[in-house]
This record gives C-alpha cells, sequence and structure tokens, in this order.
C-alpha cells in the first residue's frame, strides 16, 4: 500500500507575477509531497506585460495577453484564493486577504508587481488611469477605443513618462487609433529633455519611429493637473486628452510601508537566495523586491530568469534542504514595439528595427504563453487488470468524479431508496422528496434541510461561501427565513497547525455568510478523510405556510433567478478546459445570496432551487407536484459565460446521463438543450408566478441584481417538459 503524506506545510504564493506563473508550472510537474500550495492573486488571470503594447495596437486579443491562473492552479494542485493581499503579519506568519481573512503560511513568496499610479499629481487619481495594473488599463483603453469607433470621443490620448513602457503605449495607441479611421492626437509628456531608459543610438531611432507615428513629444515638460478633458503643465500649457495614461517609473504597493518588512525605497529588500533580508520563511522577486546584492532595473526578463532559482529555494525552505543564489546578467536584450508589427532590438547600446524584429518579439512572446498554457498532461495510472465487471462499460470509471453538485447520486436511485417513506408523527408536515422538512410548532412552522458539498474549489473560504448559500437556497425557496446552522467539516489529512488554519477559514467565512442572512452557526462535526467536504444543516421559520412544489397553475409564468451552467463550467475546469474568467465570474455568481430574491417572490404559487437534478429535473419536480406540464423557451435562459461552448464540446457532469434518463424535455437538442440536464450548484430559484404579474417580478430582481428570467410557463396536461415552438 502507498503511504498516504499528510499536508504539514503551507507554501503561499501572493501575486500571480511572470515567476509565480512559472514557479507553478514546475510544482505541477514535481509536487513536494506533504505541502499545501495556496496561490493569491485579485483575479483569476495574469496580464503578460510583453505583449501588451501588441494588445493595444491591435495585433493581440484579450484572451491571447492573459495567464489563466485557474488552469495553473488546477494543475499544480494549488488552492487559489481571489482577492488582493493588504497586509503580511511576519510574526504570526499570515497574509490578510479582505473578504477572506487571515491565510497563513510557513513560507511564502511576493511576486505583486508595481503600480504607475501618480498620487502626486492633482486629478490623476479620478481622471488618468495608470499602465498598471494592466487589467484597469486595458478595460480603459478598450472604452476609449469602442468611443471613437462610434465617435462619441475624439481620439486624444495623452501619455506620462517617456521611458520605454510610455513609447511603446504611444506608439501602439497611436496606431490603433488610426487603425480605426480616426485622425490621432497622441502626445507623450516627459519631464527630463529626452527618452529615457535606452542609450543614444537607440534614443533616436526611437524619436523617429514616434514621428512616424504621429505622436508628439513635449520634453522637460511638468504636470500640474489632470482632468476629465486633459493634462494641464506647470508652464500653463494645456493638452487635450481623453484618455490619460500614467506610464512613468515603478511605484511600489503602499500596503508594503506598513508590514515592517526592510524595503528600499519602497521596494522588498532580498538577498541572493531570493530571501527576506531578516525572514527567512519570505522571499520576493520580480518587480516587487530589491535585489541588494545585484541591483537591476524593473523588467520582466529577471523575473522569468529568476523563477527556476526562486522555485527550488521555495522547495529547498520547505524540506530543510540547501539553497542556491540567484545571479542575475548585467547586459539584456531590449525588445521594443514600435506600433505596427515591427520592433527595434537593443543590446550593449547597439539598436536593430524593423518588421523581421516584430516576428521575432512575438515568437519570444507565444513561446511563453505557450509554456503557461499548454500545459502537460500529467500520466493517469492504469485501470487494474483483472478487475470486477462494469456495467457501464468503464465509462464511469474512466471520467474523473466531479465535484459540487455534479458528484450527487442519482435522481432515480435517490427516488427508489426513498420510496414508501412516509412520516408517522402529525406534526411532521413534508413528504419525502421536498426541498426541506417541514415542523410543526405549535403555530410556528419550521423548516428542517440539509447539504453538503464534495471539493471543487481550492479556496475553503469560498467553497463554504457558496456550501452555505446552496444549504440556505432550500430554506428560502419554501419561503421561509434562515434560523440556524450545523456545519459537518471534512478536512483532508493534514497536521494539527494546517488543521486549525483550515477551520478558522471555514467558520469564520461560515458565521460571516449565515450572519448576513440572520441565522447563527451553532454548531456541528468535523472529520479528516481523502478530500475536503463541507456541509450544513439549517434551519428556517415560516412566516405563513410553506411555498411548496405542488402549487403551479396551467399558465403560470415560469421564472428563473440564476443562470445555469456551473455543473458543465467546473467538470472542464477540472479538464484544464475551462477558462478562468468565466470560472471566476460563475464563482462569485454562486456565493451570491438569494434571500433578498426569495423576498421578492415570497407570493410564488410554487418554487424549488435548481441545484444537482439541473433545471429540467427540478422543474420537472414542480410538476409532478402540481399535476401540469411546462414549455420551455431554451433561448429565454440565462447561461454562464462560457457554458454553451463547453457544452458543445462534449464537456459533461458525471451526474448528467442520469439527470437525462429522470426528466427528458421533448424537442431539447444542441448544447443549450444538454444544460437543461446540468446539475447546479447554489443554482437559482425556480418559481410559478401569476401571468400577469412576472415582468414586474423580474423587472425587480434585475434591479437587486439578479440575472432573472422569463423562461417559459406552465401548461395543463400531464406532467412532461417540452421546448416550445
Amino acid at each position: 500500500m502507498q503511504a498516504h503524506i499528510p499536508l504539514t506545510r503551507d507554501l503561499v504564493l501572493i501575486g500571480g507575477g511572470h515567476a509565480h506563473a512559472l514557479v507553478l508550472r514546475r510544482w505541477g510537474m514535481n509536487p513536494l509531497p506533504g505541502t499545501r500550495l495556496t496561490l493569491i492573486n485579485p483575479g483569476p488571470t495574469a496580464p503578460y506585460t510583453g505583449m501588451l503594447p501588441g494588445h493595444v495596437a491591435g495585433h493581440y486579443t484579450r484572451d491571447e495577453l492573459d495567464i489563466d491562473l485557474v488552469r495553473l492552479a488546477r494543475f499544480a494542485g494549488a488552492r487559489l484564493i481571489l482577492g488582493a493581499v493588504t497586509g503580511i503579519d511576519t510574526d504570526r506568519r499570515e497574509a490578510m486577504v479582505p473578504g477572506h481573512g487571515a491565510v497563513g503560511y510557513d513560507v511564502a513568496s511576493l511576486d505583486i508587481g508595481i503600480t504607475a499610479q501618480m498620487p502626486q499629481i492633482d486629478g490623476f487619481a479620478e481622471h488618468g488611469i495608470a499602465a498598471k495594473p494592466l487589467d484597469r488599463f486595458a478595460a480603459a483603453w478598450r472604452e476609449m477605443l469602442a468611443g471613437v469607433r462610434t465617435g462619441d470621443l475624439p481620439a486624444q490620448v495623452a501619455v506620462i513618462g517617456g521611458g520605454v513602457a510610455g513609447v511603446e503605449l504611444s506608439m501602439a495607441m497611436a496606431h490603433a487609433l488610426r487603425t480605426a479611421g480616426a485622425r490621432a492626437q497622441v502626445t507623450l509628456i516627459e519631464a527630463e529633455t529626452t527618452l529615457t531608459g535606452t542609450g543614444p543610438a537607440t534614443r533616436a531611432r526611437l524619436m523617429r519611429a514616434l514621428g512616424a507615428q504621429g505622436v508628439t513629444c513635449r520634453f522637460d515638460a511638468r504636470v500640474a493637473q489632470v482632468t476629465d478633458r486633459g493634462v494641464t503643465l506647470e508652464t500653463g500649457d494645456h493638452i487635450p486628452a481623453r484618455l490619460v495614461v500614467g506610464a512613468a517609473g515603478a511605484t511600489p504597493h503602499d500596503w508594503l510601508r506598513d508590514t515592517g518588512l526592510p524595503l528600499r525605497d519602497g521596494f522588498i529588500r532580498v538577498g541572493p537566495t531570493l530571501q527576506v533580508a531578516g525572514h527567512d520563511g519570505l522571499f520576493a522577486v520580480g518587480d516587487c523586491a530589491h535585489l541588494a546584492h545585484a541591483p537591476r532595473p524593473k523588467a520582466g526578463v529577471f523575473a522569468v530568469r529568476a523563477a527556476p532559482v526562486l522555485h527550488d529555494n521555495l522547495r529547498a525552505a520547505l524540506s530543510g534542504r540547501a539553497m542556491r543564489a540567484f545571479r542575475p546578467q548585467k547586459r539584456y536584450l531590449k525588445l521594443i514595439s514600435l506600433g505596427g508589427r515591427s520592433a527595434l532590438a537593443e543590446k550593449y547600446g547597439l539598436p536593430l528595427s524593423g518588421p523581421l524584429l516584430w516576428r521575432w518579439k512575438d515568437r519570444i512572446d507565444r513561446a511563453f504563453m505557450d509554456r503557461l498554457g499548454d500545459l502537460p498532461q500529467m500520466a493517469v495510472p492504469p485501470a487494474p487488470v483483472p478487475r470486477a465487471l462494469d456495467d457501464d462499460d468503464g465509462n464511469a470509471a474512466a471520467q474523473p468524479l466531479c465535484g459540487a453538485c455534479g458528484s450527487k447520486v442519482g435522481a432515480g436511485v435517490l427516488g427508489a431508496a426513498l420510496a414508501g417513506f412516509e412520516p408517522r408523527r402529525d406534526d411532521v408536515l413534508s413528504r419525502p422528496g421536498d426541498d426541506a422538512a417541514v415542523l410543526r410548532l405549535g403555530e410556528t412552522r419550521q423548516v428542517l434541510t440539509t447539504d453538503h458539498l464534495r471539493g471543487f474549489t481550492g479556496d475553503p473560504a469560498m467553497q463554504t461561501r457558496i456550501a452555505a448559500v446552496h444549504a440556505m437556497g432550500d430554506i428560502w425557496a419554501m419561503g421561509a427565513e434562515p434560523q440556524a446552522a450545523l456545519c459537518t467539516v471534512i478536512l483532508p489529512r493534514m497536521s494539527p497547525p494546517l488543521q486549525a488554519r483550515s477551520m478558522a477559514e471555514i467558520l469564520d467565512t461560515a458565521r460571516a455568510v449565515f450572519g448576513a442572512a440572520g441565522a447563527d452557526v451553532v454548531g456541528g462535526h468535523s472529520s479528516m478523510g481523502s478530500e475536503l467536504t463541507i456541509g450544513f444543516s439549517v434551519t428556517g421559520l415560516c412566516p405563513g405556510d410553506p411555498i411548496t412544489q405542488a402549487g403551479a397553475r396551467a399558465d403560470d409564468a415560469i421564472l428563473l433567478t440564476r443562470p445555469i451552467g456551473s455543473g458543465t463550467i467546473l467538470a472542464a475546469e477540472m479538464a484544464g478546459r475551462a477558462r478562468g474568467r468565466d470560472v471566476a465570474a460563475m464563482l462569485a455568481r454562486m456565493a451570491t445570496p438569494q434571500g433578498d430574491a426569495a423576498a421578492i417572490l415570497r407570493g410564488a404559487h410554487a418554487m424549488t432551487d435548481v441545484t444537482g437534478f439541473g433545471l429540467a429535473g427540478h422543474l420537472m419536480a414542480i410538476c409532478r407536484a402540481s399535476g401540469v406540464g411546462a414549455r420551455i423557451t431554451l433561448d429565454a435562459i440565462p447561461l454562464y459565460s462560457g457554458a454553451q461552448d463547453l457544452a458543445a464540446a462534449g464537456h459533461r457532469s458525471t451526474i448528467h446521463a442520469d439527470n437525462l434518463a429522470h426528466a427528458p424535455v421533448a424537442g431539447a437538442r444542441g448544447p443549450r438543450g444538454a444544460l437543461l440536464h446540468d446539475p447546479q450548484t447554489a443554482g437559482g430559484l425556480l418559481a410559478a408566478v401569476a401571468a400577469q404579474d412576472a415582468r414586474a417580478l423580474v423587472d425587480r430582481l434585475r434591479a437587486a441584481g439578479h440575472e432573472a428570467a422569463l423562461i417559459g410557463r406552465f401548461t395543463s396536461g400531464p406532467p412532461a417538459l417540452r421546448v416550445a415552438d
């Protein structure tokens, strides 16, 4: 028997910079047993800076610019926490993440990059946009370009900073604006008397390239104010601009000042091993770090070169082995985009430029992204031979078991198991198959439900949040208000310190979510097993009679409060095929409570929540309980972004076939038809409402932030589902 190594050390990577992305890839190829790896980053992707000018110029799409951290984390076996670290307590070894809480570490590394904010310039915070972080800048540029194309905005841009970054962005924006058919007015503003960051020969070529792109350069110019109409210089001159971009120098993140870490001009001082000075368990790399032993300019090439050393030293710190030194090269090749498909290369002060150099740069950039996008398929152990016969010809064993509601027992099996269950007490008012048990306590109606979810995300706080919303779905669907919750937590085998960290993340989140819904967490049970599982038993109180599945009437409208497709996206994410942005957006929606939506729908004739048996299965449950049929308008059903494409590519949750057999839908075809049977986790409320009230209810739900839609109507006749003609 192969020994199962318990988790004993927490390695936390703070920031999804280039070095950390490469560490994740290396880690996935050869993880260190006993280590729990966590990545914390504000978003699900990290832009690759080398391709940003090409994206601005229109040579690359937004997706081509992004490093997908969700896929990388899955490949590396890492927990991914989406949030921005705002502080580090080095004594307690904790990173602070607002909205999540403290994340403990034994060894941690920072690769958080820099910003280009300009707080010293009046009006920049309100009317300017920094080139870094790149997400906000890229979004602002796309909005500007769209406005120019429609004629709503003049093609006026000002870039503050005459270094390489400002030069590249100026030419890229000028090229894109002219390509859009506009008369570009791009001004590059530099406080020095010439361009910075390059040698004399390179500066001369860049000046010619700027002129060729129509960029106006203002040297020895200091900005006094930024407004919504442009830039005012200290001389009083006004430069008209509808987009003002800050690209001058490198600014460290403000929160580093309050950490007590050793800093040099705001950057974290590290030694040859990339360890933070005086902190053996903490590393820093990339633009946020200052190499005290070998100072270098801020350039992505050093982060890429440091990644193998960082990877090896993190493993050494976790396992008590010797570390090695990082010795950055003194000279490096600069490749500078010139707006169009042309580039300039400089090394040893000697420049070359032309389309051939752009093709070379493009090849280098794409090769880097391919390393992080085309991840190797790790070998799956072969099935043992001989083995017991399989009624499914081995198909079930061939697909990994999905997480969340994708791992549920099928409706047919569950229905057969519950057949014959009838309450014997007269104060138990519900029947098997209802969303929750209904108990009579004097004049009060109490509802009781239980649910748990097999792990589907590495972030225990996110899984807790979604599991809590999922469990309260039954309470809300019956028109009740959550009252109390008991937690059930199964942790993977881990050391007591990691148990304590995990339980703190889970219980702090549970108290916050249930507390916001008006309920108390009153206890629970915990154990250790093979994987993370989180569940809740929840009670609720009904102000009146509960809403059941049995009140739908012919001609009632069918209302859904949330998109479907979560099971397909989660199954594809397990296989490394879902887009990180789609996964993150879906998880955020799943973690959003629906108590306010339930309050709006309190007058519904019938209601349930859409969970493991899919939209069709839960709609069929209402039809059977109410003695009606249903006609679905397929195109009206809201879908999570990416779900339709993944369904078209053949991705299915492991419970999909059972759901399809349990509740077939006549006329349902294609990927949208397949998604009718997709198991949902923390899915939407599904309600039968009076037709005359339906549109007003949808408007109220949407005003409250829910993606509600009218998706069909109930019909007279036997319980059956079909797609409207």
